[in-house]
């Protein structure tokens, strides 16, 4: 199977670099980058600590996406918008693992499915989605006398709170008790913010170091709590998602799912 890499010289990209190289069964056709990046016309095997692999990175996205199966994409939600239409056209299928998306973002993502396979997750982790049902099964089972509180930490570059991974989680506790995420989170406490409202589903955001990502899912009841949580340790476990996600929407016809359609889990 023939896949582009979009951001194929930052830290991300260069870990789905080498997760195809060491991948059976796929290959890589194109490592995009954008405009004016200092990483053009270099060979994408050695800037991700491979041997040469006869693969340049470019910035010809049209002919990027022409070139390849499926698009894996971890970029910035305006450059997302763009791949989604490109894929959409060419009939290719979009991996989006971008974070930060609004859900503007999330309705070009659907619209351009009419179009092609899109698998969009905040976390292509497959033990961060089998946390996420398990979470929906708790938050169900316990109901609203259990408070949800979600922690998350990342490294010092991380540009956007909560993380994708978080309101992933955030979304899961929701569904599970039959409520809207936009209606009950809650974002930020500072002075005197009164009694915790019951259904409210809080978001807790620490930044620091090179933190891959850690998230705890509390569910703080009357006499007890149950605490649910993830470590990542090395961003390959993302690359790895990405890829199975890519392998399962091969030959499917065009449509908006989520990694719990590609695990089975709904």
């Amino acid at each position: 199977m023939r896949l582009a890499i979009v951001g194929a010289s930052g830290r991300m990209g260069r870990t789905l670099v080498r997760a195809v190289a060491e991948t059976p069964g796929v290959a890589l056709a194109a490592a995009l980058e954008r405009e004016g990046s200092p990483h053009l016309g270099a060979d994408a095997g050695p800037l991700a600590g491979l041997p040469e692999t006869g693969v340049r990175i470019g910035a010809a996205a049209r002919a990027g996406v022409a070139a390849a199966d499926a698009v894996i994409d971890f970029s910035t939600p305006a450059a997302t918008r763009a791949f989604a239409d490109l894929c959409a056209e060419a009939g290719v299928a979009h991996i989006v693992g971008t974070t930060g998306l609004t859900a503007e973002d999330l309705d070009h993502l659907r619209a351009a499915a009419a179009g092609c396979v899109v698998v969009q997750s905040g976390n292509m982790s497959v033990g961060v989605n089998l946390l996420a049902a398990l979470v929906r099964r708790a938050a169900a089972t316990l109901g609203p006398e259990f408070d949800v509180e979600i922690v998350e930490m990342h490294h010092r570059h991380k540009v956007d709170a909560p993380s994708g991974t978080a309101l992933l989680l955030g979304e899961a506790a929701a569904r599970g008790r039959g409520i809207a995420l936009s209606e009950n989170s809650v974002r930020s406490r500072d002075g005197h913010t009164g009694a915790r409202p019951e259904g409210a589903i809080g978001f807790a955001t620490l930044r620091g170091g090179s933190v891959v990502g850690e998230h705890q899912v509390i569910l703080a009841g009357p006499s007890e709590r149950i605490v649910l949580g993830h470590v990542a340790e090395d961003r390959a476990l993302f690359a790895k998602g990405a890829l199975r996600a890519a392998l399962w929407a091969r030959g499917r016809a065009p449509g908006f799912h989520s990694m719990a359609d590609v695990l089975g889990l709904d």
